[in-house]
C-alpha cells in the first residue's frame, strides 16, 4: 500500500512538472505554429451563430458558405457531448498550399487551411474540416464547461493535454466525421490499411507503439487507433459514453491517468484493456474479410528492408530499369533506379511534398514540392521541378506557384497539372515542360476540386478526378468540346487515373480493399486489374501493353510488383466497417444536406484594432525561490503577443512587476520587455563580504530578422538580431559609493547562418549541416563600463561510418575584455562546470560522434515506452595552444542516451548519462553527468 501511495505521489509530481512546463510563456509556442501572413493580406470578418470568421478578402464566397455551415451543423456535431452552442473565432488561411486544420486554446480559435489536398476524401474539403474540427471544439467545451473567464485557457489546455490521450482526441473526431457524412476516413480502406496489414501479418504491436509510433516499423497511428477504439467503445456502451467520461474527468481533474480511470469507472476496463479487446475484434473482423476476399500474391521487384521503406510510383524507363521515389525510416525522399538484380542507384533527393508524386516520360521527370516564403511562413508555394535522366540537369520550372500533380505527356514536351488561386478557384492547366510557361487553362465552371490529371498517349485527351460534396467522379476532356463524365459521383476513393491500353486505370476499393481497376472509355465497363491482399496502387504501363508495374502494399510499406493485364469482374465489397454503430446512434442523414444559403454582413477586420486578445492567467514558477502569475494576450493572426505579470521573490520578500510584447507584423520581429524588480549582490570590502540590495527599472529591446529558404532537401536559415537595454537602479541599501546606478544601452549583435539537409526518422543528428554564429557585445554609450565580447561558433556535421551515424566538429572562439572578461558565450567542454579553470576561456574544439544502437520499441507497462538507445563518444579541447594540444584533450569520454515516452504521455523525454574523463594534469576523477530533456 505504501509503495502505491509513493508511486501515485511521484506520478502527480511529474504531471504537475510537465503541466507547468507546457504552460510557460516561452515553451508553449512550440506546440502550435505561430507564423504570419504578409502585410499585403486584406482581412475581413463575418459574425454568425457564435462564430467569428476572419478571412482574406479573396475568400468571401467560401467564408459566406462556412458562415451558413458552422452554426447549422454544430448542434449535431456536438450532440453526443450535449454541446449545442459555442463561441469560436475561425481564421481561414489561403496563402499556404498545405491542407490542414486545427483547433487550439490559448487563444481559443480554429484555423482552416483552405487549399484542398490532391488526395484525401470524397467530399468537399472545407466541409470535411468543419465537421472534424467542430468536434474538437465540442470536446474542449465539454471538458472546460465552455468557460472563458477568468482567463484560464493555458491551464485548460495543459489540463486537456495531461487528461486526454491523443488517440481519443482525434479518434472521436474521426468517428463523428464518418458517422455524420457520406464520407469520412473511417470508410477508407487505405487509411486503415497499415493497421490491418500488421495484424494479419502476425505483428502484435503494443498499446504504446501504436499510440506513439516507431522508428523501425510502420505503425497505425493514433488517428486510426482512436477511431477504432472509440467506435468499439460506443458500440458497447452507447451514444453518451464519452459525454459521461469527459464530465467525470472535469469533476475530478487531479488524478493520475484520469482518462483511463474514468473509462474503467463507466465500462469496467481501462485504456490498455480496451486496446486488447479492440485488437481481438479487429483481427477477427479482418481475418473474416480476408477469407471472403479473393486475393493474389505478387512477387516483389525491390529488395527487402529491415525497417519500413516505401517505393512510391514505380515506372519502367527506357533502359528497362525501374524509377521510383524512395523514402524510409532511414532515408529521406529521393529518386532511385532499381535494376533487374534489385540493386539501387540513388539519383536526387527532393523536398517536402503535399503527397508523394512524380511523372516520367522520355528521360524527363517532373514533380511538385513545397517552398516557403523567406519570412512570412504562412505563405507557401507548390512549385514544379524537373530532372533530366540523361544529363542530370535539375531545374525549377515555376516560381511562387500553387500548382499540383504535374504529369508529362508521352513525348515529354507538355505538363498537365492542377492550379488553385487565392480564392480557391481550381483549374487544369498545361505548361511547357522546358520553360514552365502556362500554355492553356481548361475551364472548370462549377469550380469542382480537381485532382491528379494525366494525358492519353497522344496527348489529345486528359483524364482527371473531381471532388464535391456529392463524391468523386472520373472525367475525360479534349480541352474544348468534349468534357465527359466516365464515372458519376461516388464515395469510392478513386485516385490517380492513367491511360493503359483501351481504358483508364485508377485506384478504388470496390471489393473493400484498395486495388487497381480499369474502365473502358467506350462501354464504361469497370474491370478489376489487381487483387492485392492489402492494397495495390499507382499503376503504370510496363514495357509492353500486356503488363503493368505498380505499388503493392506489404508489411514493410509500398513495394514494387509487376503483373500481366488480365481484367476480371470486381469482387463483392467485403469492407469491414467499424463506424456503423456510431452512425446508427447519431441517427442522422448527411449533416451537410440542406445547408442554409443566407448572405451575412461582411466587414473589414482591422488588424491594429484587434492586437489585444487576453486569454489566460497562468502560474509562473521560475525556481524554488521565485514564482508568480502572468496574464497573456495573443491576437488571432499571430502578429502580436503581450504579457504582464507579478513575481514574488521568497528570499528577498519582495515583488517584481513585468510586462512585454512581441510584434511580428513587419519583416523585423520587435520585442520589448519591462521589469521593475528587486536585486541583491555580495561584494568584498576590507571588513569582509557584505550584502547590498536595490530595486531597478529594466527595459530590454530586441529586433530580429529571420530568413528561411528551402530547395529540394536543403534548407538555409539566416538570422540577424540586435539587442539593447536600459537599467535604472534606485533605493540602494548597504551599497558602496562607486555603485553604478545606470546601465545605458549595452549593445549586442548576433548573426546566424544555418544550412542543413533533411533528416530521416532514424537519424540521431544531422548528417550534413553547417552552422555559424557570430556575436558581439559592447557598451558604446557608457564610458564607466568599458569592455566587450566577440564570439564565433562553427558547427560542421558530417556523415558517420554507417547509416544514421553523425560526426560533429565544433570550433568556438571568444575574446573578452573589461567587465566582460569572465563572460562565457561559447560552448564549453563536457564537465566544464566541475573542473577548476586554469585560465580565461578563449576557445574550444569539440568532436562528437553519435550513433544509434537499437530501436527496441519496448513498452514497460504504463511507465515508459523506450523508442531508441543511442551512444556517443567525444573528445574536447579547451584553449588550444596554451592549455591543451591535439595530443592531449581536456576531456573525453562516452555517453548513453534513450528517447522514451513516460507515463503514456506524448512528450518525448530524453534521458541518459555521460562519463567524462579529465586530462591527468587536473588531478580530477571521472565526472558522471545525468541528462534529462523533453520535446514535443
Amino acid at each position: 500500500m505504501t509503495l502505491n501511495k509513493e508511486l501515485n505521489k511521484l506520478i502527480i509530481k511529474l504531471i504537475i512538472t510537465i503541466t507547468l512546463s507546457i504552460i510557460s510563456h516561452s515553451a508553449f509556442a512550440q506546440i502550435f505554429g505561430s507564423e504570419q501572413n504578409p502585410l499585403s493580406v486584406k482581412w475581413r470578418q463575418i459574425n454568425a451563430s457564435g462564430f467569428r470568421i476572419i478571412f482574406p478578402d479573396e475568400l468571401e464566397k467560401e467564408a459566406q458558405r462556412m458562415a451558413n455551415t458552422l452554426g447549422y451543423i454544430y448542434p449535431r456535431v456536438g450532440g453526443s457531448l450535449r454541446r449545442q452552442k459555442t463561441t469560436l473565432p475561425l481564421v481561414l488561411q489561403n496563402r499556404g498550399v498545405m491542407a490542414n486544420g486545427f483547433v487550439q486554446l490559448a487563444p481559443k480559435k480554429s484555423e482552416f487551411y483552405t487549399t484542398p489536398p490532391q488526395q484525401f476524401d470524397s467530399q468537399d474539403w472545407l466541409n470535411n474540416l468543419a465537421v472534424h474540427e467542430l468536434r474538437h471544439v465540442a470536446q474542449f467545451d465539454k471538458l472546460t464547461g465552455g468557460q472563458a473567464y477568468p482567463f484560464p485557457e493555458y491551464v485548460y489546455f495543459a489540463w486537456f493535454g495531461v487528461s486526454i490521450p491523443l488517440w481519443f482526441f482525434e479518434g472521436d473526431a474521426v468517428t463523428i466525421e464518418t458517422a455524420l457524412t457520406n464520407a469520412g476516413r473511417g470508410r477508407q480502406p487505405s487509411w486503415i490499411m497499415p493497421y490491418r496489414t500488421s495484424l494479419l501479418e502476425g505483428k502484435k504491436f503494443s498499446y504504446s507503439k501504436v499510440s506513439f509510433g516507431s522508428e523501425k516499423d510502420i505503425t497505425p497511428g493514433y488517428y486510426q487507433l482512436g477511431y477504432l477504439m472509440a467506435s468499439n467503445i460506443r458500440k458497447e456502451f452507447g451514444k453518451n459514453i464519452f459525454d459521461s467520461l469527459l464530465t467525470d474527468i472535469r469533476k475530478r481533474p487531479i488524478r493520475p491517468y484520469p482518462f483511463s480511470n474514468s473509462l474503467k469507472k463507466f465500462t469496467g476496463n481501462g485504456t490498455k484493456k480496451w486496446f486488447n479487446k479492440t485488437t481481438e475484434t479487429l483481427k477477427k473482423e479482418w481475418t473474416a474479410q480476408s477469407e471472403k476476399s479473393e486475393t493474389e500474391n505478387y512477387p516483389s521487384l525491390n529488395k527487402d528492408s529491415k525497417f519500413a521503406t516505401n517505393y512510391f510510383l514505380p515506372v519502367k524507363i527506357k533502359s528497362g530499369e525501374i524509377l521510383t521515389l524512395k523514402q524510409s525510416k532511414a532515408e529521406t525522399a529521393h529518386f532511385t533506379i532499381i535494376d533487374s538484380a534489385k540493386k539501387e542507384k540513388k539519383l536526387l533527393s527532393i523536398g517536402y511534398q503535399e503527397q508523394p508524386w512524380f511523372s516520367y516520360a522520355n528521360d524527363a521527370v517532373v514533380w511538385d514540392e513545397i517552398r516557403y516564403d523567406p519570412r512570412y511562413r504562412q505563405r507557401s508555394y507548390s512549385v514544379i521541378c524537373s530532372y533530366n535522366l540523361k544529363t542530370g540537369q535539375q531545374k525549377k520550372l515555376t516560381t511562387r506557384s500553387r500548382i499540383f500533380s504535374p504529369t508529362l505527356s508521352a513525348d515529354g514536351k507538355k505538363i498537365v497539372a492542377v492550379k488553385f488561386d487565392l480564392s480557391n478557384k481550381c483549374n487544369l492547366i498545361e505548361l511547357d515542360a522546358e520553360t514552365g510557361k502556362i500554355l492553356n487553362t481548361i475551364p472548370n465552371p462549377e469550380n469542382l476540386i480537381l485532382q491528379t490529371p494525366s494525358y492519353n498517349p497522344t496527348a489529345n485527351l486528359i483524364t482527371y478526378i473531381s471532388v464535391s460534396e456529392k463524391g468523386k467522379a472520373l472525367w475525360v476532356t479534349d480541352r474544348e468540346e468534349k468534357n465527359e463524365q466516365l464515372l458519376k459521383e461516388t464515395q469510392q476513393q478513386i485516385s490517380r487515373p492513367i491511360y493503359i491500353g483501351r481504358g483508364i486505370a485508377f485506384n478504388a476499393h470496390y471489393n473493400g480493399i484498395d486495388n487497381i481497376y480499369s474502365i473502358d472509355t467506350i462501354s464504361k465497363k469497370i474491370s478489376a486489374l489487381s487483387a492485392s491482399k492489402y492494397g495495390a496502387f499507382n499503376p503504370t504501363q510496363a514495357d509492353s501493353t500486356t503488363s503493368i508495374i505498380f505499388n503493392n502494399y506489404t508489411l514493410s510499406g509500398y513495394g514494387i510488383s509487376e503483373m500481366t493485364l488480365q481484367p476480371k469482374t470486381p469482387g463483392e465489397n467485403n469492407f469491414a466497417y467499424f463506424g456503423g454503430a456510431t452512425q446508427r446512434q447519431e441517427n442522422t442523414t448527411n449533416v451537410f444536406d440542406n445547408i442554409p444559403d443566407s448572405t451575412y454582413t461582411s466587414k473589414p477586420y482591422r488588424t491594429w484594432a484587434n492586437l489585444f486578445n487576453v486569454h489566460s492567467i497562468i502560474p509562473i514558477i521560475e525556481n524554488e525561490y521565485r514564482g508568480g502569475l502572468q496574464l497573456n494576450s495573443d491576437n488571432l493572426l499571430n502578429t502580436f503577443g503581450f504579457f504582464a505579470g507579478v513575481d514574488y521573490y521568497r528570499d528577498l520578500k519582495k515583488f517584481e512587476y513585468n510586462a512585454g510584447f512581441t510584434l511580428k507584423s513587419f519583416y523585423p520581429i520587435l520585442r520589448a520587455t519591462y521589469r521593475n524588480r528587486p536585486r541583491r549582490t555580495l561584494y568584498n570590502t576590507k571588513s569582509g563580504v557584505l550584502q547590498g540590495d536595490w530595486r531597478e527599472n529594466n527595459i530590454q529591446l530586441q529586433a530580429s530578422v529571420p530568413i528561411s529558404l528551402n530547395a529540394l532537401n536543403e534548407s538555409y536559415n539566416f538570422s540577424f538580431n540586435v539587442l539593447t537595454s536600459y537599467t535604472q537602479r534606485y533605493q540602494p541599501e548597504n551599497l558602496p559609493k562607486n555603485f553604478i546606478s545606470k546601465l545605458i544601452f549595452p549593445m549586442e549583435y548576433n548573426f546566424t547562418f544555418n544550412h542543413s539537409t533533411a533528416q530521416a526518422a532514424r537519424d540521431i543528428a544531422p548528417k550534413w549541416a553547417q552552422i555559424f554564429r557570430i556575436s558581439y557585445m559592447h557598451q558604446p554609450f557608457d564610458e564607466n563600463l568599458a569592455g566587450s565580447l566577440f564570439a564565433f561558433e562553427g558547427f560542421m556535421y558530417f556523415p558517420g561510418v554507417l547509416k544514421n551515424h553523425s560526426f560533429l566538429a565544433n570550433f568556438n572562439y571568444q575574446n573578452t575584455s573589461g567587465i566582460r572578461l569572465y563572460n562565457q558565450e561559447i560552448n564549453t567542454v563536457y564537465g566544464y562546470s566541475n573542473i577548476r579553470a586554469k585560465s580565461i576561456l578563449r576557445n574550444t574544439l569539440l568532436f562528437n560522434y553519435r550513433f544509434p544502437i537499437v530501436f527496441p520499441d519496448a513498452e514497460i507497462g504504463p511507465l515508459a515506452y523506450i523508442r531508441n538507445l543511442r551512444a556517443g563518444m567525444f573528445c574536447h579541447y579547451e584553449n588550444i595552444g596554451s592549455e591543451t594540444n591535439l595530443a592531449e584533450p581536456k576531456t573525453f569520454g562516452f555517453e548513453l542516451r534513450s528517447s522514451m515516452n513516460l507515463l503514456r504521455y506524448q512528450p518525448i523525454v530524453d534521458v541518459g548519462a555521460r562519463c567524462v574523463f579529465v586530462n591527468k594534469v587536473y588531478n580530477q576523477n571521472p565526472i558522471l553527468e545525468l541528462i534529462l530533456n523533453y520535446s514535443f
